[in-house]
C-alpha cells in the first residue's frame, strides 16, 4: 500500500536520494535507488512495519515515493516487490478505470440484474477486442480514444428499438 511521505520518511531516504541525483545529473536520465527499513508511525500504528522507500530523481525534480508492506524479505526485495507487484498493481487498477470510463462499464443502472449483466459482459467483450487491437505495436492509444476512433471513424452506432446496431459509413 502506498504511503504519503513525510520527513521522517525523506530522512530516512536521504542516502539513496542523494545517489540518485548524482545519477541523473551524471547522465541526464532519470535514477532510482532503492531502500528497505523498518518504520513506525508515532501514534497510528501499533508496531514496526517494512517500508519499501523509492528514491527517484528526474531531470530537475525529486520524486521519492513509499510503500508499506506485510511481504518479507525472503518473499520479495525492494526493487522486485516496488516494480513488479505494486507498480503492476497500479496499472491493473489504471485498466480497470479505462474500462470503466472508457467502455461504460460503470453504467449498471438497469432495473434487473439479469441486463446489469448483460451490459458488463457486452463491455468486456468489448474491451477484449479492444485490447488486441491495443496490444498491436504500432497503435496505444488510452481505451476511451481507442473506442472513438473504431467507433467514430469506421463506424456509426445508432440506437434502435434498445438495439445497437453497427453501420459502416
Amino acid at each position: 500500500m502506498g504511503l504519503a511521505r513525510n520527513k521522517r520518511l525523506q530522512r530516512a531516504l536521504g542516502k539513496e536520494m542523494e545517489a540518485a541525483r548524482l545519477a541523473c545529473e551524471r547522465t541526464g536520465e532519470a535514477a532510482r535507488c532503492f531502500r528497505d527499513f523498518r518504520y513506525r508511525t508515532r501514534k497510528s500504528w501499533s508496531c514496526e512495519r517494512r517500508v519499501i522507500g523509492k528514491a527517484e530523481y528526474l531531470p530537475g525534480k525529486a520524486n521519492p515515493r513509499f510503500v508499506v508492506t506485510s511481504l518479507s524479505t525472503r518473499d520479495a526485495d525492494a526493487q522486485h516487490l516496488y516494480e513488479d507487484l505494486y507498480c503492476a498493481r497500479g496499472e491493473m487498477e489504471n485498466r480497470i478505470k479505462e474500462q470503466q470510463l472508457g467502455l461504460f462499464a460503470d453504467r449498471t443502472s438497469s432495473a434487473t440484474l439479469r441486463a446489469n449483466q448483460l451490459r458488463l459482459y457486452f463491455s468486456s467483450f468489448a474491451y477484449v477486442l479492444l485490447l488486441g487491437r491495443r496490444l498491436d505495436r504500432f497503435f496505444r492509444p488510452q481505451q476511451h480514444r481507442l473506442k472513438e476512433s473504431v467507433l467514430g471513424a469506421e463506424g456509426l452506432v445508432r440506437l434502435f428499438c434498445q438495439k445497437n446496431i453497427l453501420q459502416s459509413p
